[in-house]
């Protein structure tokens, strides 16, 4: 038997994560189903058409349960098209923040492309509401029995609100797909948590598969200082961010400082769908850091004091300001368009504090200083204002992915969600230090991982019993075994006994004592005597035999 695992996306490269499982039975899960941020045409969404490659007579009947990591729209993105558009009408499961938060994502993304962009609607509004009325939501630890064969269980993966990764089980065959996320906690998230498990199969992301990096503090210190020095300066600071995860991050940390630093200097956010989401983010306290529960009761912490909403008039104001604008990465949105307006003065500064995907101005901007941006053959921005890129990424590192590698041991790894040459270099320390067999797959390629079978055997109690000291043999008190309990005093967990092992048609194999066998297939015991014979005997014998031959040959020839 063997795990057949497609990567439809995320397949050395960071976007549209999407990554179908295949068991043994025909057991069928999409992991994630992502968009990608830096294409705009057929390339955006999974290649959903393989899936019928086998024959299957619609993706109902190709896959067995989608399971959605977190609402990172490079990991929800396309769920609304696979559903209403290519009709995917199974099961959907998701922890309970990403059903109450994803559904905004879904929408103000829609916005940006189909409003503000102009582009071609590839969903509807309505769709996303259907889509999300298929949703079973999940508790962290809640096992779910998809169907008979195959069961699910969400653990606490950091990253952000809500955010799960997923062991999936069937018979014997046992993986756990990370999706995102972060091994070390930071303000407002803890840090990711799971059982130690026996697996076949990790799937693990790779965002950062060569990064290792400085401490938190450090990094928060950097921020603050490269902020503070902008504004002190009469600058502007865009901070182009998602509206949920980081934003609330940053926001925190702003807060805080500003308070403590008592700073008048205004700090905006651009989307009304903060507003949204941190009313989301009280509600769910349960699901963020151990700091932030113990002191909720006394302060919340996403009411922010010094946060306020940013109106589009402000744009051209004088004087400094921070300002949080979405969508992340400058892929387009409110971000692009203060980007134009703020880009060209040598004052202001731009700050990108997570990973940008190729093809994003954000990624365009991280590769280097550019002094021009092209938007397209019509548009272009003369960029003077001052770059600096902070990893507030909420991705684990090298270390945090080698540390749950080694963790959950597992027999084999895939990576996904990174680039080829990094994914190229972890490959190589899980291989040579843990000694895992490791793959990195490109898009719509298969890796096909072999999984052992186990036998399950029943046992005799004379046969454990066997297990037993020599002590224990003329005592029929410790002969006596209690199953379910302790073993018996005087016998050992761990030893060699010889035994028997039968398979019978229709019935659980078993494995018992030799003296058991025969009963067990109701025959009868026979025995079989052996003499000994002393050497008076043995000639007699002997001379008794050749008188039987002599005789033999004298009837021979009365015959003839």
């Amino acid at each position: 038997m063997a795990i057949e695992c497609l990567v439809l996306g995320a397949g050395q490269e960071v976007g549209k994560s999407c990554v179908v499982v295949t068991f043994g039975g025909g057991k069928r899960v999409m992991f994630d189903c992502g968009m990608h941020m830096g294409h705009h045409d057929s390339r955006r969404y999974p290649d959903f058409e393989r899936l019928l490659a086998d024959g299957a007579a619609d993706y109902t009947a190709a896959i067995s349960c989608v399971v959605i990591t977190h609402f990172h729209l490079d990991h929800i993105g396309a769920l609304p098209y696979f559903t209403e558009v290519c009709g995917y009408h199974g099961p959907v499961y998701m922890t309970y923040p990403t059903k109450a938060l994803a559904p905004l994502m879904l929408e103000d993304y829609r916005k940006v492309m189909v409003d503000h962009r102009g582009e071609e609607e590839q969903y509807s509004f309505e769709d996303i509401l259907r889509c999300m009325r298929k949703v079973i939501p999940l508790d962290l630890k809640q096992t779910i029995q998809v169907d008979k064969d195959l069961s699910i269980r969400a653990y606490y993966a950091g990253h952000v609100l809500g955010a799960a990764m997923i062991y999936a089980k069937v018979g014997d065959a046992a993986i756990v797909y990370t999706g995102d996320y972060n091994m070390t906690p930071d303000r407002h998230l803890g840090a990711a948590q799971i059982d130690r498990l026996k697996l076949d199969l990790l799937i693990t992301e790779s965002t950062y598969a060569k990064t290792v990096r400085d401490s938190k503090h450090a990094r928060e210190r950097e921020f603050l200082k490269a902020v503070h020095k902008c504004v002190s300066g009469g600058g502007k600071v865009l901070i182009p961010a998602f509206a949920l995860g980081r934003a609330q991050e940053l926001c925190i940390l702003l807060d805080d400082y500003w308070e403590r630093m008592n700073l008048k200097i205004p700090i905006y956010f651009s989307a009304g769908l903060t507003i949204q989401a941190n009313m989301y983010y009280k509600m769910l306290i349960g699901w963020t850091s151990q700091k932030i529960k113990n002191s909720y009761t006394v302060h919340n912490p996403f009411d922010f004091k010094h946060v306020c909403h940013f109106e589009r008039s402000f744009i051209n104001n004088p004087g400094p300001c921070v300002l949080f604008a979405t969508p992340g990465m400058i892929s387009g949105g409110f971000s692009l368009e203060v980007f134009k307006k703020w880009a060209p003065s040598e004052k202001n500064l731009v700050t990108l504090p997570g990973y940008c995907v190729a093809g994003t101005i954000g990624h365009k901007l991280m590769s280097g200083k550019p002094t021009r941006i092209d938007i397209d053959k019509d548009t272009h921005i003369d960029v003077r204002c001052q770059i600096h890129q902070l990893s507030f990424s909420p991705h684990t590192d090298s270390k945090g992915i080698m540390d749950l590698t080694e963790f959950l041991s597992p027999s084999h790894v895939i990576l996904v969600h990174g680039e080829k040459p990094q994914m190229a270099f972890l490959k190589e320390r899980i291989e040579s230090e843990l000694g895992m067999q490791c793959y990195y797959p490109a898009n719509n390629e298969t890796v096909s991982i072999p999984t052992p079978q186990n036998l399950k055997i029943n046992a005799t109690e004379k046969f454990i019993a066997s297990f037993c000291m020599d002590e224990t043999e003329n005592d029929p008190q410790k002969q006596s075994l209690n199953f379910g309990g302790d073993m018996p005093q005087g016998c050992r967990t761990e030893g060699v006994a010889e035994g028997i092992l039968l398979m019978e048609k229709s019935k659980t194999p078993k494995i018992l004592r030799e003296d058991e066998l025969l009963h067990s297939l109701g025959m009868e015991t026979h025995f079989v005597h052996f003499e000994p014979l002393h050497p008076s005997r043995i000639e007699e014998v002997k001379h008794t035999r050749e008188a039987a031959v002599q005789q033999s040959s004298l009837a021979d020839l009365d015959c003839e």
